[in-house]
């Protein structure tokens, strides 16, 4: 699935207009034009575009060092930081003897380089970690000898995850190693190249390692798979579930049963990090539960699926009632099929649900998938495995609401319940997170870190609302995300409201007003302002304020709190 370098050129020369322009600075020990071109092509690809600042290679403490460098004058959102093992390999030569020390330096002066960014700029940084070199000056006995080159660049990949990306929000690593281990050293690095170029990756391992960084980007910037729809017959096991029957379908420890299961378990823990999971299979919808329910060797059970349909209808119009149930955007979706026609059904009707080609034979189903890096994440809390529970209670309640005649009813009896408080530790990775995945319902599109959600519990300037909402069905957690800033002594401004789709009409937005204006009254404040910044997915707010009662003035939607009647709700407040 991944485009060559001839063909992300091609891409760039394409006239399209993108989602939104990103400011990316690209800092390089060795040649990075190349790579700057596969970047382009690879965000272009996926609806964004890139303007990059490219350094001279060599040049990256300076650029960072320098307050006054052309680094800062450009002032990057983002900042990918490449080093390669080649220039590492020549720093370890000279350090004296081969320094035990060697890492633990490299570290610190890694570390140096982000605090520094840090000080200075709103910049995330992405680090590019270092694909392995054996230069068989120990040979296997490297692994024993801590002074080798070897043992230092283990520690240095080792350290650069433990001691910088899990204690920094905005340190992120593209994992070159992973590609490496992958695709193999020859086919990433070509020597001649490098001696004559400077450049570390080859022309075929460049749209993989651009797919890499880019990846991370995107899914800060909201863009990411959220969804896995399975296929069950002769892709979620082996054989048919219908002509086989249960005895018979392959699953297991024994022959192809094998391939099946352990692609069970790589579902199960993308379940558990809280990818949601469907079902669309052309079947009876008791033989296709069947092995869910009865058969010993099977990993997944039907509480590790959201939304199960099995029918005989057309797949895309069964992944079309998927989408209705779940609330989420067709490009937030993968699905896998064994059957060629179906994937291409899917593909002409659904354009923007992703479909790879899984390959003829179920042994490499999971090898092939692992290459795609299809659910890339950029955050992780332990809400996110209750994910599928809250799906799967949502789709019951969309069944019961048909039996009520009416829908104001139907909320009355819901009993909805809402803890309202300001950010705290205990909140922080969900808000940050909620800011990062939030696309629908959002209406600036602002997205925080953990560290600037820090900033903003600790500032003056700033009041923050996080809302969860409970019923008689379940517990939603924290589905709505509030920042407001003092504009002016009388004016309280919405810098971020977002909220989880999967709530919606159900008088939450409502509520959430009501909520903001008693807090704006109580602190003296006699207006409310409001701004729709539009996206790509964002079409279905845009006229929130209008719809909320705002007038639009001086190009801000503005609410005057004084005149202000609450609206009318079936939610309390915990």
């Amino acid at each position: 699935m991944y485009k060559t370098f001839s063909e992300l050129k091609k891409v760039l020369r394409k006239d399209t207009h993108p989602h939104k322009v990103i400011k990316v600075a690209l800092l390089g020990d060795t040649a990075t034009q190349f790579l700057n071109v596969a970047l382009k092509g690879t965000a272009k690809s996926e609806g964004f575009e890139l303007n990059i600042f490219e350094a001279d290679f060599g040049q990256i403490s300076r650029q960072i060092m320098d307050p006054s460098s052309e680094y800062y004058e450009f002032d990057a959102d983002y900042t990918i930081i490449f080093e390669s093992t080649h220039k590492l390999l020549n720093q370890y030569y000279k350090s004296p003897d081969f320094s035990k020390n060697f890492a633990d330096n490299k570290i610190s002066y890694v570390d140096e380089l982000y605090q520094t960014i840090q000080s200075r700029t709103k910049s995330r940084v992405i680090y590019c970690n270092f694909p392995i070199i054996d230069s068989k000056v120990f040979g296997n006995f490297s692994n024993k000898v801590e002074s080798s080159f070897n043992f230092q660049l283990n520690k240095i990949n080792y350290l650069l995850s433990q001691e910088i990306a899990v204690q920094k929000d905005n340190f992120f690593i593209a994992d070159l190693l992973s590609i490496q281990n992958k695709w193999g050293r020859d086919f990433m690095f070509t020597p001649s190249i490098y001696v004559n170029t400077e450049m570390v990756i080859s022309i075929d391992a460049l749209p993989i390692v651009a797919h890499n960084i880019f990846s991370i980007i995107a899914s800060l910037e909201g863009k990411f798979k959220k969804c896995l729809i399975l296929d069950l017959d002769n892709t979620t096991w082996g054989g048919i579930i219908g002509d086989d029957g249960l005895e018979k379908i392959q699953i297991g420890n024994l022959g192809i049963g094998k391939a099946f299961t352990e692609f069970q378990y790589w579902i199960k823990a993308l379940q558990k990090r809280g990818i949601i999971l469907a079902v669309c299979s052309k079947n009876d919808e008791d033989k296709a539960k069947e092995p869910f329910e009865k058969h010993p060797d099977m990993v997944l059970n039907l509480d590790d699926i959201a939304v199960f349909i099995a029918n005989w209808e057309n797949k895309a119009d069964n992944i079309r009632k998927i989408q209705r149930v779940l609330n989420i955007g067709f490009d937030s979706m993968v699905f896998l099929d064994d059957n060629p026609f179906e994937r291409n059904l899917v593909r002409e009707n659904l354009p923007d649900v992703c479909v790879p080609e899984l390959p003829a034979d179920p042994a490499e189903y999971l090898e092939y998938l692992y290459g795609l890096n299809l659910f890339e994440t950029a955050s992780f809390s332990e809400n996110d495995s209750e994910r599928t529970k809250q799906y799967q209670v949502e789709a019951q309640r969309t069944v019961d609401l048909e039996s009520f005649t009416n829908v104001e009813d139907f909320l009355k009896s819901m009993n909805m319940v809402s803890d309202v408080q300001p950010f705290n530790s205990f909140s922080k990775p969900r808000v940050s997170q909620l800011t990062q995945r939030s696309n629908q319902f959002n209406l600036r599109t602002v997205r925080y870190t953990e560290q600037e959600i820090d900033n903003l519990i600790q500032s003056e300037k700033y009041v923050t609302l996080s809302f969860t909402l409970e019923d008689k069905y379940g517990d939603n957690g924290l589905i709505c995300v509030i920042v407001l800033e003092e504009k002016d002594q009388e004016t309280l401004f919405i810098d971020t409201w977002l909220m989880s789709c999967r709530v919606l009409k159900r008088g939450m937005e409502d509520f959430t007003l009501n909520t903001i204006v008693d807090l704006a009254a109580k602190n003296g404040y006699n207006y409310i302002s409001g701004e729709y910044l539009e996206t790509a997915k964002n079409q279905m707010v845009k006229d929130h304020y209008k719809n909320l009662g705002f007038a639009f003035e001086n190009n801000r939607w503005m609410l005057n709190v004084n005149n202000y009647q609450p609206k009318t709700v079936y939610i309390k407040n915990k």
